[in-house]
């Protein structure tokens, strides 16, 4: 066939832009070209397609074994036949005869583009894969592009990224050219439609890479984030320690006057996060969890994995938070079950032993904690949460904080039980309707 310079000058620039080896774009043509052979001529013959690597010439061979007498003329010929083509064939070799068709011109080219487009299309999937498959769990920032049945499609650098409506932040509004801070999540390839890269606003790794963008000392290792509990758009808490003495993680991750929270809390449009320490006794670190509330006592039940914690009577509904939120996330951040009663409750009911309250040099621990220590405990939980409401945990309490709640054990009322202005005798009378 007349020579192709155009193939060969598409295949060398593939070559230098993407690189693809030219080698494996030519095996690859050559390949197809026998399927196209076979479809269009019909042809029951083996035969083989060759590119000239200089000028781009396509020729098809028959490839016939040579034989003493020919009983299949599609599969084999004599020796004499084959000597007329090479002197060097013997008894057993395979020929090749050239075979190609006339019109097989045009057959090539076509099949050569459709082969050359395809591996252009596996080389950039292959790109994108190779290059994000490193960056799984990773920050990046990127570009809204567009949005497309709430799908919102972020463009970083040259590739496509997807924020599904799942992994979306609940309530958070999207537009187009919006700068935003993503999470990576698995990488995978969707076949045809090219590699789908998932990217997060919602995980609770997110919040944990937005730590170590903003904090020096989370970046470096001097404090690690231990644990991270989130409910997207809402609240989060994570849980810090440190590997040097001489540095605060609490106060590390808050920053002065709360710039760095505050830094990550209007990335996040708003939600509030909980920054605590973490200790390696299940008993302080649930304590912790549950701040802004003051624990008076923990216990860890046998098995381990569940907890009962008693609170001072007015912070009860603190300790739960509204809706249950607080309770809830500091159960996913500890991972254990946690059951919370009022002192008074506790008391009552028998919950704990003596021995399980903190202050066990006291007989007996008091119910309601120092006014002025409980306001400064509050100040200080809240110092970087401009928006924190005193009435946001005034709110019943909604038991669904616990993913395997049992409802006999949360029988009891917990109205005026934890009241600042509380009253035994009301109290007394309620127990009694009961």
């Amino acid at each position: 066939m007349p020579a192709n310079s155009e193939l060969i000058d598409t295949i060398g620039l593939i070559e230098k832009e993407k690189g693809i080896d030219k080698e494996t774009l030519f095996e690859a043509i050559e390949s197809s070209l026998i399927s196209a052979c076979k479809k269009n001529f019909g042809t029951s013959q083996n035969i083989r397609v060759a590119i000239c690597r200089d000028t781009g010439a396509v020729n098809v061979f028959a490839q016939k074994t040579v034989v003493e007498a020919v009983e299949d003329d599609a599969l084999e010929i004599s020796l004499d036949a084959a000597k007329e083509i090479s002197l060097e064939y013997q008894l057993g070799d395979v020929a090749d005869i050239v075979v190609t068709p006339r019109d097989f011109g045009r057959i090539s080219a076509q099949t050569a583009k459709q082969v050359v487009v395809q591996k252009f299309r596996e080389a950039e999937r292959n790109k994108v894969l190779n290059e994000f498959k490193d960056r799984e769990y990773k920050l990046l920032t990127g570009v809204v592009e567009r949005i497309e049945r709430r799908n919102v499609f972020i463009t970083v650098g040259a590739t496509e990224l997807v924020l599904p409506p799942a992994e979306q932040i609940p309530g958070e509004e999207y537009y187009f050219n919006q700068r935003l801070k993503v999470l990576v999540l698995d990488v995978r390839d969707s076949g045809r439609s090219g590699p789908m890269i998932p990217v997060s606003r919602s995980h609770p790794e997110l919040v944990a890479r937005l730590f170590e963008q903003e904090v020096p000392e989370v970046s470096d290792g001097t404090v690690a984030i231990k644990a991270v509990a989130r409910e997207a758009g809402f609240r989060t808490k994570i849980a810090v320690s440190s590997q040097n003495s001489n540095v605060d993680p609490v106060g590390s991750c808050v920053g002065a006057g709360g710039n760095r929270v505050n830094t990550i809390v209007d990335e996040l449009n708003g939600e509030k996060i909980d920054i605590i320490s973490h200790s390696e006794n299940p008993k302080e670190f649930i304590a912790q969890a549950l701040s802004p509330a003051i624990v008076l006592a923990v216990r860890i039940e046998e098995g381990g994995k569940a907890a009962r914690i008693v609170v001072p009577d007015n912070q009860l509904s603190l300790a739960i938070g509204r809706e249950g939120q607080n309770a809830r996330l500091a159960a996913k951040l500890t991972g254990y079950r946690i059951d919370i009663k009022s002192y008074s409750k506790a008391i009552e009911e028998n919950f704990l032993n003596s021995e399980d309250y903190f202050d066990a040099d006291k007989e007996e621990p008091a119910a309601v904690v120092d006014e002025a220590g409980y306001a400064e405990a509050l100040t200080e939980y809240y110092e970087y949460d401009d928006e924190y409401d005193e009435d946001e945990y005034d709110e019943d309490y909604d038991d669904e904080y616990d993913d395997e709640y049992d409802e006999d054990e949360y029988d009891e009322d917990y109205d005026d039980e934890y009241d600042d202005e509380y009253d035994d005798e009301a109290t007394e009378a309620e127990g009694d309707d009961d």
